[in-house]
Parts: C-alpha cells; structure tokens; sequence
C-alpha cells in the first residue's frame, strides 16, 4: 500500500511539473523473462503460472512462482519472474550478481541476446540450459510518444540523467525507449541504485 502511494505521489509531481525534465525513478531487481518452451520445462506441461503483482509498466506483472539461477562459481535463489512469456527467454541481472554467479554477460537493451551469456535456472522439479539469455539491462527510459515530445526527445535517443539524490550521481548512455504502451519511468539496477543512494520515491532530471 505504502509503495503504491509513494508512487502515485510521483506521478503526480511529474504530471504538475509543466515543460520540465523529470523523471521517477525505479529499481529493477534481478529477475527472468521466460518462454513458454521453458516454463513448460521447468514446472511441467501443463502447469498454470500464477500472477502475483502488477508492475508499474502497462501489461507487464510479476509471477508468484520462482527460480533458481545456477552459474560456475554461485547460486542465486528466489529470483523473480516477470510476464507475460517471451518469444526467448531473458535473464536480467547486476554486474554484483554476475561475479557472484562466475560469468560475464554484456550490457544490452532488453531483447537484444546475440552472444549474451548462458546460465542454468532450476526449479524443484529441473534444471535447464539457457543459452544466450543473460545481460545487465542497459539504464533505459520508458515514455509515451507524448512524454517524447514534451521532453523533446526521441525513440533510442542516449539521454544524461541526474539522480537528485543525497548522492547525487549524473547517468551517461541513457536509452530512451518510446511506445504507446508505456509509463514514463527510468529504470536502473541496484548497483547503480546504492551507489546513487536511492530512496523510494527518488526522481531523476534529464540532461541532453
């Protein structure tokens, strides 16, 4: 409730913020966009994914059911999954996860897996191999086409953000993504999240 409050207070700052540049902020966790092919594997045929949550971007939610990520030197447990499936199943994580687990995956916009690397995702009842599915998400804006022109931005344009925070941190190679479908947010890692000092409720100005 508290969570869902503080951020329909930023919605409503930005919104009264009139031909101004800012933007909320949220922090991604890791987690795993999985395909059909795979949830069929890893919790049987004909099992039904059960929906937990919403998420702040249209259409997009968080499944109750959790994995396990396995690499050559860690173990994360309990790592969320979004939906809805994914044509090819996507595994987002920080570069902290990435030595935590042994492997080296490439920062990438979502969708974009051509040689990224592969990790193993275990259930109670499997593992299996996902290969070319990880990467560290690239620090990306969402927007609609109306924020875009107020913002005076455009689709895959690299923006300069600052975190106006109690340490306050400017963010180089920002992706702006545009669709119909989205809620102006900016997303970062925890890494970048700690290392800014980010708190709930923490906007960003954005810098061109």
């Amino acid at each position: 409730m508290q969570e869902a409050l503080i951020k329909e207070i930023v919605k409503k700052v930005v919104d009264t913020l009139e031909g101004g540049k800012t933007i909320p902020i949220e922090v991604s966790a890791r987690h795993v966009h999985l395909s059909e092919n795979h949830i069929k594997e890893l919790f049987g045929k004909d099992y039904k994914m059960s929906k937990k949550k919403d998420l702040s971007q249209p259409g997009q939610f968080q499944y109750n059911e959790r994995v396990t990520l396995i690499g050559p030197k860690g173990v994360l447990k309990g790592v969320a999954i979004l939906g809805p499936a994914r044509d090819k199943t996507q595994v987002e994580i920080s570069k902290t996860d990435a030595i935590a687990l042994g492997i080296n995956p490439p920062v990438r916009e979502s969708g974009d897996l051509d040689g990224s690397e592969k990790i193993y995702i275990a259930t109670e009842k499997t593992v299996i191999e996902a290969n070319e599915s990880v990467i560290i998400a690239k620090r990306h804006i969402h927007m609609t086409q109306e924020d875009a022109k107020r913002l005076g931005v455009k689709d895959k344009q690299l923006v300069r953000v600052r975190i106006n925070s109690d340490r306050p941190v400017v963010l180089e190679d920002v992706v702006v993504r545009v669709n119909s479908r989205y809620r102006l947010s900016m997303h970062i890692d925890f890494d970048e999240a700690n290392g800014a000092g980010y708190e709930d409720g923490t906007l960003g100005e954005m810098i061109i």
